[in-house]
Protein backbone atom coordinates (compact mmCIF):
# COMPACT_ATOMS: atom_id res chain seq x y z
CA UNK A 1 0.00 0.00 0.00
CA UNK A 2 1.68 3.38 -0.92
CA UNK A 3 2.34 5.96 2.01
CA UNK A 4 0.63 9.13 2.04
CA UNK A 5 3.62 10.74 1.09
CA UNK A 6 3.86 8.53 -2.41
CA UNK A 7 0.41 8.98 -2.99
CA UNK A 8 0.70 13.05 -2.86
CA UNK A 9 3.62 13.01 -5.18
CA UNK A 10 1.75 10.82 -7.57
CA UNK A 11 -1.32 13.00 -7.83
CA UNK A 12 0.79 15.91 -7.67
CA UNK A 13 2.24 14.93 -11.24
CA UNK A 14 -0.72 13.39 -12.76
CA UNK A 15 -1.72 14.35 -16.11
CA UNK A 16 -5.40 15.32 -14.83
CA UNK A 17 -4.08 17.88 -12.05
CA UNK A 18 -1.53 19.22 -14.78
CA UNK A 19 -4.34 20.14 -17.45
CA UNK A 20 -6.49 21.57 -14.24
CA UNK A 21 -4.01 23.78 -14.02
CA UNK A 22 -3.41 25.23 -17.07
CA UNK A 23 -7.49 25.87 -16.80
CA UNK A 24 -6.41 27.52 -13.59
CA UNK A 25 -4.18 29.61 -15.27
CA UNK A 26 -6.32 30.23 -18.62
CA UNK A 27 -9.47 31.61 -16.40
CA UNK A 28 -6.56 33.82 -14.25
CA UNK A 29 -5.52 35.30 -17.74
CA UNK A 30 -9.29 36.18 -18.30
CA UNK A 31 -10.05 37.32 -15.01
CA UNK A 32 -7.10 39.83 -15.42
CA UNK A 33 -8.71 40.86 -18.80
CA UNK A 34 -11.75 41.58 -17.48
CA UNK A 35 -9.60 43.40 -14.82
CA UNK A 36 -7.65 45.67 -17.49
CA UNK A 37 -11.31 46.61 -19.36
CA UNK A 38 -13.04 47.41 -16.39
CA UNK A 39 -10.07 49.72 -15.16
CA UNK A 40 -10.25 51.13 -18.76
CA UNK A 41 -13.75 51.91 -18.04
CA UNK A 42 -13.16 53.47 -14.71
CA UNK A 43 -10.39 55.45 -16.48
CA UNK A 44 -12.36 57.36 -19.22
CA UNK A 45 -15.94 57.38 -18.71
CA UNK A 46 -15.58 57.55 -14.29
CA UNK A 47 -17.49 54.28 -13.90
CA UNK A 48 -17.47 50.46 -15.30
CA UNK A 49 -18.04 48.40 -12.19
CA UNK A 50 -15.89 47.48 -9.43
CA UNK A 51 -12.04 46.84 -10.99
CA UNK A 52 -11.11 43.84 -8.77
CA UNK A 53 -10.69 40.51 -8.70
CA UNK A 54 -14.02 39.19 -7.63
CA UNK A 55 -15.54 42.18 -9.58
CA UNK A 56 -14.37 40.77 -12.40
CA UNK A 57 -16.18 37.50 -11.90
CA UNK A 58 -18.94 39.15 -10.86
CA UNK A 59 -19.43 40.80 -13.92
CA UNK A 60 -19.72 37.14 -16.24
CA UNK A 61 -22.44 36.39 -13.93
CA UNK A 62 -25.59 37.92 -15.43
CA UNK A 63 -24.65 35.95 -19.29
CA UNK A 64 -25.72 32.63 -19.55
CA UNK A 65 -21.70 32.13 -21.58
CA UNK A 66 -20.59 33.75 -18.43
CA UNK A 67 -21.96 31.54 -16.08
CA UNK A 68 -20.73 28.57 -17.64
CA UNK A 69 -17.11 30.21 -18.15
CA UNK A 70 -17.59 30.93 -14.12
CA UNK A 71 -18.13 26.87 -13.16
CA UNK A 72 -15.35 25.89 -15.47
CA UNK A 73 -13.09 29.06 -13.73
CA UNK A 74 -13.47 27.70 -10.05
CA UNK A 75 -12.69 24.37 -11.29
CA UNK A 76 -9.80 25.62 -12.65
CA UNK A 77 -8.85 27.70 -9.64
CA UNK A 78 -9.59 24.15 -7.46
CA UNK A 79 -7.41 22.11 -9.08
CA UNK A 80 -4.16 25.54 -8.87
CA UNK A 81 -5.35 25.08 -5.37
CA UNK A 82 -4.21 21.60 -5.17
CA UNK A 83 -0.96 22.43 -7.64
CA UNK A 84 0.30 24.74 -5.03
CA UNK A 85 -0.88 23.09 -1.96
CA UNK A 86 1.55 20.12 -3.71
CA UNK A 87 4.38 22.41 -4.30
CA UNK A 88 3.89 23.51 -1.11
CA UNK A 89 4.40 20.14 0.77
CA UNK A 90 6.39 17.77 -1.85
CA UNK A 91 7.74 20.52 -4.18
CA UNK A 92 10.90 22.11 -4.63
CA UNK A 93 12.63 18.75 -3.98
CA UNK A 94 16.36 20.33 -5.91
CA UNK A 95 15.99 22.88 -3.50
CA UNK A 96 17.21 23.60 0.35
CA UNK A 97 17.40 25.52 3.53
CA UNK A 98 15.80 29.37 3.19
CA UNK A 99 15.35 29.10 -0.33
CA UNK A 100 13.50 25.97 0.16
CA UNK A 101 11.23 27.16 2.68
CA UNK A 102 10.83 30.75 0.62
CA UNK A 103 9.64 28.63 -2.20
CA UNK A 104 7.07 26.86 -0.15
CA UNK A 105 5.68 29.63 1.60
CA UNK A 106 5.07 31.17 -1.60
CA UNK A 107 3.43 28.31 -3.06
CA UNK A 108 1.10 28.09 -0.35
CA UNK A 109 0.68 32.00 -0.24
CA UNK A 110 -0.88 31.41 -4.10
CA UNK A 111 -2.92 28.40 -2.88
CA UNK A 112 -4.70 30.56 -0.74
CA UNK A 113 -4.66 33.49 -3.68
CA UNK A 114 -6.52 30.63 -5.54
CA UNK A 115 -8.71 29.42 -3.18
CA UNK A 116 -10.45 32.60 -2.49
CA UNK A 117 -10.63 33.75 -6.61
CA UNK A 118 -12.35 29.96 -6.79
CA UNK A 119 -15.06 30.89 -3.87
CA UNK A 120 -15.80 34.06 -5.75
CA UNK A 121 -16.00 32.18 -9.30
CA UNK A 122 -18.57 29.82 -7.36
CA UNK A 123 -20.68 32.69 -5.29
CA UNK A 124 -20.58 34.53 -9.09
CA UNK A 125 -21.66 31.41 -10.65
CA UNK A 126 -24.81 30.41 -8.26
CA UNK A 127 -25.20 34.15 -7.70
CA UNK A 128 -24.52 33.40 -3.82
CA UNK A 129 -22.01 36.22 -3.13
CA UNK A 130 -22.20 38.83 -0.45
CA UNK A 131 -23.89 42.10 -1.10
CA UNK A 132 -22.41 45.46 -1.61
CA UNK A 133 -19.75 47.24 0.85
CA UNK A 134 -16.14 47.70 0.76
CA UNK A 135 -15.08 44.23 2.22
CA UNK A 136 -11.54 45.66 2.90
CA UNK A 137 -12.67 48.50 4.88
CA UNK A 138 -14.76 46.41 7.09
CA UNK A 139 -11.93 44.16 7.50
CA UNK A 140 -9.58 46.72 8.66
CA UNK A 141 -12.28 48.85 11.18
CA UNK A 142 -12.22 45.09 12.94
CA UNK A 143 -8.15 44.77 12.95
CA UNK A 144 -8.51 48.64 14.05
CA UNK A 145 -10.45 48.09 17.17
CA UNK A 146 -8.46 44.86 18.59
CA UNK A 147 -5.44 45.55 20.55
CA UNK A 148 -2.58 47.12 18.98
CA UNK A 149 -4.83 47.14 15.91
CA UNK A 150 -3.65 49.76 14.29
CA UNK A 151 -0.02 48.82 14.15
CA UNK A 152 -1.12 45.35 12.64
CA UNK A 153 -3.23 47.50 9.81
CA UNK A 154 0.13 49.14 9.21
CA UNK A 155 2.14 46.12 8.98
CA UNK A 156 -0.60 44.53 6.70
CA UNK A 157 0.09 47.90 4.37
CA UNK A 158 3.93 47.60 4.34
CA UNK A 159 3.72 43.70 3.61
CA UNK A 160 1.70 44.44 0.38
CA UNK A 161 3.63 47.32 -0.64
CA UNK A 162 7.11 44.58 -0.68
CA UNK A 163 4.79 42.57 -2.38
CA UNK A 164 4.52 45.09 -5.10
CA UNK A 165 8.01 46.14 -5.10
CA UNK A 166 8.77 42.22 -5.17
CA UNK A 167 6.51 41.93 -7.83
CA UNK A 168 7.65 44.47 -10.02
CA UNK A 169 11.06 43.21 -9.16
CA UNK A 170 9.86 39.63 -10.88
CA UNK A 171 9.03 41.84 -13.88
CA UNK A 172 12.16 43.38 -14.37
CA UNK A 173 14.65 40.30 -13.74
CA UNK A 174 12.24 38.21 -15.12
CA UNK A 175 12.31 35.93 -12.04
CA UNK A 176 8.54 34.49 -13.41
CA UNK A 177 10.45 32.44 -16.48
CA UNK A 178 11.51 30.14 -13.63
CA UNK A 179 7.82 28.90 -13.75
CA UNK A 180 7.49 28.24 -17.23
CA UNK A 181 9.22 25.57 -19.14
CA UNK A 182 12.85 26.23 -21.20
CA UNK A 183 11.16 26.06 -24.38
CA UNK A 184 8.88 28.97 -23.63
CA UNK A 185 11.58 31.65 -23.68
CA UNK A 186 12.40 31.09 -26.94
CA UNK A 187 12.01 31.91 -30.65
CA UNK A 188 9.49 34.96 -31.66
CA UNK A 189 6.41 33.49 -29.38
CA UNK A 190 9.23 33.30 -26.22
CA UNK A 191 9.89 36.81 -26.71
CA UNK A 192 6.85 37.75 -27.03
CA UNK A 193 5.82 35.79 -23.43
CA UNK A 194 8.78 37.34 -21.83
CA UNK A 195 7.29 40.91 -22.75
CA UNK A 196 4.08 40.69 -21.43
CA UNK A 197 4.96 38.48 -18.01
CA UNK A 198 7.64 41.70 -17.71
CA UNK A 199 4.72 44.01 -18.65
CA UNK A 200 2.47 42.04 -16.50
CA UNK A 201 4.16 41.95 -13.26
CA UNK A 202 5.27 45.42 -13.20
CA UNK A 203 2.02 46.48 -13.85
CA UNK A 204 0.36 44.13 -10.73
CA UNK A 205 3.04 45.66 -8.58
CA UNK A 206 2.09 49.14 -9.06
CA UNK A 207 -0.94 48.06 -8.05
CA UNK A 208 -0.41 46.05 -4.91
CA UNK A 209 2.01 49.01 -4.18
CA UNK A 210 -0.65 51.27 -3.88
CA UNK A 211 -3.02 49.42 -2.20
CA UNK A 212 0.00 48.96 0.57
CA UNK A 213 0.33 52.65 0.76
CA UNK A 214 -3.90 53.08 1.19
CA UNK A 215 -3.69 50.58 4.27
CA UNK A 216 -0.43 52.14 5.91
CA UNK A 217 -2.27 55.83 4.96
CA UNK A 218 -5.35 54.48 6.70
CA UNK A 219 -2.80 52.91 9.73
CA UNK A 220 -1.55 56.91 10.75
CA UNK A 221 -5.29 58.62 10.20
CA UNK A 222 -6.97 55.74 12.28
CA UNK A 223 -9.21 55.70 9.36
CA UNK A 224 -10.48 52.63 7.63
CA UNK A 225 -12.11 53.88 4.91
CA UNK A 226 -8.75 55.17 3.59
CA UNK A 227 -8.02 51.45 2.81
CA UNK A 228 -8.91 49.35 -0.30
CA UNK A 229 -8.40 46.83 -2.52
CA UNK A 230 -7.56 46.93 -6.42
CA UNK A 231 -10.78 48.28 -7.26
CA UNK A 232 -9.96 51.48 -4.63
CA UNK A 233 -6.34 51.09 -5.96
CA UNK A 234 -7.43 52.06 -9.84
CA UNK A 235 -9.32 54.24 -8.89
CA UNK A 236 -7.14 56.41 -6.34
CA UNK A 237 -4.57 56.49 -9.29
CA UNK A 238 -7.18 57.82 -11.52
CA UNK A 239 -7.68 60.57 -9.82
CA UNK A 240 -4.15 61.71 -9.58
CA UNK A 241 -3.20 64.56 -12.21
CA UNK A 242 -2.74 62.69 -15.51
CA UNK A 243 -4.53 59.58 -13.81
CA UNK A 244 -6.30 58.75 -16.55
CA UNK A 245 -3.40 58.25 -18.24
CA UNK A 246 -1.72 56.40 -16.03
CA UNK A 247 -4.63 54.01 -14.93
CA UNK A 248 -4.45 53.66 -19.18
CA UNK A 249 -0.64 52.06 -18.56
CA UNK A 250 -1.82 49.73 -15.46
CA UNK A 251 -4.59 48.91 -17.37
CA UNK A 252 -2.81 47.44 -20.62
CA UNK A 253 0.06 46.37 -18.37
CA UNK A 254 -2.72 43.76 -17.09
CA UNK A 255 -4.11 42.94 -19.64
CA UNK A 256 -0.52 41.78 -20.69
CA UNK A 257 -0.45 39.78 -17.56
CA UNK A 258 -3.79 38.13 -18.56
CA UNK A 259 -2.32 37.27 -21.62
CA UNK A 260 1.25 35.83 -20.00
CA UNK A 261 -1.20 33.77 -17.80
CA UNK A 262 -2.31 32.32 -21.60
CA UNK A 263 1.54 31.52 -22.36
CA UNK A 264 1.84 30.31 -18.79
CA UNK A 265 -0.64 27.92 -18.70
CA UNK A 266 0.42 26.35 -21.93
CA UNK A 267 4.39 25.91 -20.77
CA UNK A 268 3.66 25.86 -17.30
CA UNK A 269 6.70 24.36 -15.13
CA UNK A 270 6.35 21.40 -12.53
CA UNK A 271 8.35 21.63 -9.89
Amino acid sequence: MPSSNQAGREVRNSKALEWGAKVGLVAYGIVHLLIAWIALQVAWFGSGGDASQGGALKSMSDDPVGVVILWITAVGFAALVLWQLSDAIWGFADEEGAKKAFKKAKAAGRAVLYAVLGVLAFQSATHSGGGGGNSEETLTAKIMSAPAGRWLVALIGVAILAGGVYQVYRGISRKFEHDLKDSATSGTSGTAIVRLGQIGYVAKGVALAIIGVLFVLAAIDYDPEKAGGLDDALKTLRDQPLGPFLLTLVAIGLAAFGAYCFGWARYVKRR
